[in-house]
């Protein structure tokens, strides 16, 4: 059983055959069948990674005074990160984790920071409908109530609803460049106007743009300032694993001042094993995130970075030109970078369907609710697949449209269902006890076409879908809830 530790090590050659079958069923991210999750740039960058990410794979930043080269490192990628955001002299920061630490670590300095300046003992955070979930986790996480600001028509965050939310235990506004579920740039101006008027500290996560949205103004596209060229912002996060095509487990957060920075650090001074300090979430800093961080900086360049979003621009006005072009379908909004949704227009058409359709011919496809969508992250690797994916696309939406049917069936039903189900408590419980599942003793696996399988080959539980099975209990129990309250 390969779920126990061996008695005697095995071979190399044992391990990686296992490791490749282990990644059989993987997202094909290599010719671009995904449409997020993976920022591949091609074979002779990744063996660039692996050996930069090696060479200090061993090496830990928990200690920045042991591990000078690691704080070097770290420098530069900050100090180009902020250099591309339109930082100053005064703008600092931290090589974090992922996009979602970065976050954590805004909500954490900001409720810090509240309470030390203004004395704010019941902290708030006013957040756009679209603020990726990792906001919400930091709320969870750090007892910072969220207030929801809704959209305006044009998936922007509506700032008089910010301007409402706003009140005396508000500790920063947030704005995103672009979000994630439409690609928008949030009015990053005028909430910069609305923070220095309400004296409010004003973050603006680029973790997705941080790295392509400079490259597509240095393009000529047109784009609204959403940077700290903006008066009011005081913090930006921008993830290297994205589009700065760095191995995955490096972003970054930077502030306008170490006034603020400070907030976010950890100082216990009476542990038995020493004074202890962190500048971020992490203990042990992996310093191979920092070696293929900086590498993929310099290897790429700006003229690399110019070049290469210059592909995904191209590929994302074709694939938009393209989808808009389906009868039935159209792209959400006008999305200025390389994140799109569409949505179906057309009652025949269930979209969740189609990316059931797209499943069906070896696409990995996102979904979204309100509104029902599709959603699609571009990356280079799109260029030369993008005119199969499109032509996969016609037929999934003709086939839909000729068996309504498929809308009751399959994944389409299940997201459809849970998508419009209004009790969304019941929905939190059912995906709480998939996860007990997937990470508790027996650490099963949802497989949405068979079963779920224990790592053990011995045991099996039975051949049917659980994702299926969840799907009814929450059916069951939403007819029941109507008929007690309509």
């Amino acid at each position: 059983m390969k779920n126990s530790l061996p008695v005697k090590g095995r071979s190399k050659e044992e391990i990686l055959k296992d490791l490749h079958l282990y990644g059989q069923d993987d997202p094909e991210y290599k010719n671009g069948r995904t449409w997020s999750l993976v920022y591949y740039l091609g074979e002779e960058h990744s063996d660039l990674l692996q050996e930069t990410y090696s060479t200090y794979m061993s090496a830990n930043g928990l200690n920045p005074m042991a591990f000078k080269s690691l704080k070097s490192l770290e420098n530069d990628i900050i100090r180009i990160t902020a250099n591309l955001l339109n930082g100053d002299e005064n703008t600092c920061g931290v090589v974090t984790s992922g996009g979602t630490e970065s976050c954590l670590l805004a909500v954490k300095t900001y409720r810090d920071y509240g309470k030390a300046v203004k004395g704010i003992k019941k902290p708030e955070m006013v957040i756009p409908e679209t603020a990726h979930v990792a906001w919400e986790k930091g709320s969870e996480y750090f007892g910072v109530k969220i207030r929801r600001a809704a959209l305006a028509d044009d998936y922007r965050v509506d700032v008089n609803a910010v301007k409402k939310l706003i009140n005396k235990n508000t500790v920063m506004i947030l704005g995103s460049a672009p979000e994630y579920p439409h690609g928008m740039i949030d009015p990053i101006e005028e909430l910069g106007q609305l923070a220095l008027a309400k004296n409010i500290p004003l973050h603006v996560d680029a973790c997705v743009g941080g790295y392509i949205l400079p490259f597509i103004e240095k393009l000529g596209h047109s784009l609204p300032k959403w940077d700290f060229r903006v008066p009011g912002v005081t913090s930006m996060s921008a993830d290297t694993h994205k589009y700065g095509f760095a191995a995955k487990g490096a972003s970054t957060i930077i502030y306008s001042s170490q006034d603020i920075l400070k907030h976010q650090f950890f100082v216990y001074e009476n542990w038995p094993g020493g004074i202890f300090a962190s500048p971020a979430l992490l203990g042990t800093r992996p310093g191979g995130a920092y070696a293929a961080a900086w590498a993929a900086l310099q290897s790429i360049g700006e003229n690399g970075y110019v070049e290469i979003t210059k592909t995904i621009m191209d590929t994302t006005q074709k694939m938009i030109s393209g989808i808009n072009a389906i009868d039935g379908l159209q792209v959400i909004g006008n999305p200025p970078a390389s994140l799109i949704a569409y949505r179906s227009t057309d009652p025949a058409i269930n979209i969740y369907a189609v990316g059931d359709q797209l499943e069906e011919r070896k696409w990995h496809i996102d979904r979204l609710q309100k509104p029902e969508a599709l959603h699609a992250m571009v990356a280079p690797a799109h260029a030369d697949i993008l005119d199969k994916y499109l032509e996969d696309l016609i037929e999934a939406v003709a086939y839909v449209r000729e068996h309504p049917e498929l809308a009751t069936t399959g994944d389409a039903a299940m997201y459809g269902m849970i998508a419009n189900i209004p009790f969304r408590k019941m929905i939190r419980k059912q995906v709480l006890d998939i996860f007990t599942n997937l990470y508790g003793p027996k650490g099963q696996q949802i497989n949405l076409e068979q079963s779920i399988a224990s790592p053990d080959e011995n045991v099996k539980e039975e051949s049917q879908n659980y994702m299926q099975k969840m799907t009814m209990k929450l059916v069951q129990k939403y007819v029941s809830w109507r008929q007690k309250h309509i």
